[in-house]
């Protein structure tokens, strides 16, 4: 019996280790949010588990459970168990769940149990797991958090990456500007606070004596981090990373320039480029109104130029000229304003060396 096979209930260790999921909901369940490493391979498809949803309030429990059986049968039934099968052959040390834990992932634990492979079933399923990431954010929340800031392109997210740290704008597949679109979209608010929910168990699992993350805005792109964690990001004092202008113009090059035309060359070879240049004009027109007409008027022709000039000579230098008047113009300006009245505390004030030293002499004396 169902019962009688392998249950586990340790969320925590399941986040912090991304374990491979069988996913047994349907299609539409999934979509809406699910976790690294899971697999959906669904024990009904969503038409099927609209017939059984329907017939469960018309009819009760029994009914509905006959008539899933009745849907999922012969070939059809072999076949989902033989993708159930390969998955577990594959991941040993994973696991199955459906969204509660119910009867869809006792039926198919059940079924992987007569062909001779026994894998465990997580209790509560999806649901469970998914308030134990809301958890951990929560409980996250009110531990000592440090903010790593700095004016546009200082570097943040690469100095991030040499430290113990949570990456937001990885997990949210968004570089956090106008200009951080991807050519990938964007996780699912779910997906994006179950990834979250893991990266936050890793890195507190080194124990360091603050929560680094940068300093972000409620929404990257269209992410938002949870309230009750930005609440305390907001009131968290502040690492400031100082760069030169002409190093930070160079990671804006390298970052929104050379990088995301060749991600979109990786993507379309014939397209990439027209797809690349769209992305920048699109990410100016973003921030018309808040450059005013003659500067954003000024910026669009420099953007056009370095865009022609790359596309017939591969030359990517005019590309420097917007970029530092936008930093001049906009973003410095902007950054500077917005520090002054957030009058958050400074802990320490440096280039990306000057930071890492001193972060690691907090983790050392720790």
């Amino acid at each position: 019996m169902a019962q009688d096979l392998p249950l586990t209930d340790n969320y925590q260790q399941i986040l912090y280790q991304q374990l491979p999921l069988l996913d047994l909901r349907a299609p539409a369940e999934f979509n809406r949010g699910a976790f690294a490493g899971s697999v959906n391979l669904p024990l009904m498809t969503d038409n099927e588990r609209a017939a059984v949803g329907t017939c469960y309030k018309q009819q009760g429990q029994q009914a509905a459970v006959t008539l899933g059986h009745q849907l999922v049968q012969g070939e059809l039934k072999a076949s989902r168990i033989n993708a159930w099968r390969s998955f577990a052959v594959a991941q040993p040390h994973g696991l199955l769940y459906c969204a509660r834990g119910g009867l869809r992932s006792q039926i198919a634990q059940q079924w992987l149990a007569e062909t001779g492979v026994v894998y465990p079933r997580l209790k509560g399923g999806f649901k469970a797991l998914r308030q134990a990431a809301v958890n951990v954010i929560s409980e996250a929340a009110s531990e000592p958090m440090l903010l790593l800031a700095g004016p546009t392109g200082s570097g943040k997210t690469r100095l991030l990456q040499q430290l113990q740290a949570v990456d937001l704008e990885a997990l949210a597949n968004h570089r956090g500007s106008a200009f951080g679109r991807k050519l990938a979209a964007q996780p699912s608010q779910i997906r994006f606070e179950n990834d979250f929910a893991s990266a936050l168990l890793r890195v507190r699992a080194a124990q360091p004596p603050y929560l680094l993350l940068e300093d972000e805005s409620l929404l990257i792109g269209q992410r938002s981090i949870p309230h009750v964690f930005f609440q305390t990001m907001q009131q968290s004092p502040l690492l400031l990373l100082d760069e030169p202008v002409e190093a930070r113009i160079e990671v804006i090059l390298q970052d929104y320039i050379v990088d995301l035309l060749q991600e979109a060359i990786n993507l379309d070879a014939e397209q990439g480029f027209s797809q690349f240049s769209n992305m920048l004009q699109q990410a100016m027109a973003r921030i018309r109104k808040r450059l005013g007409g003659a500067l954003y008027s000024e910026l669009n022709v420099m953007l056009g130029q370095a865009l022609e000039e790359q596309q017939r000579s591969a030359d990517i230098s005019l590309h420097r000229r917007w970029i530092a008047r936008l930093l001049r113009d906009y973003y410095d300006p902007m950054y500077q304003y917005q520090l002054k009245k957030r009058g958050l505390p400074v802990l320490m004030q440096g280039n990306a060396s000057e930071l890492s030293q001193w972060w690691h002499e907090q983790v050392t004396a720790r």
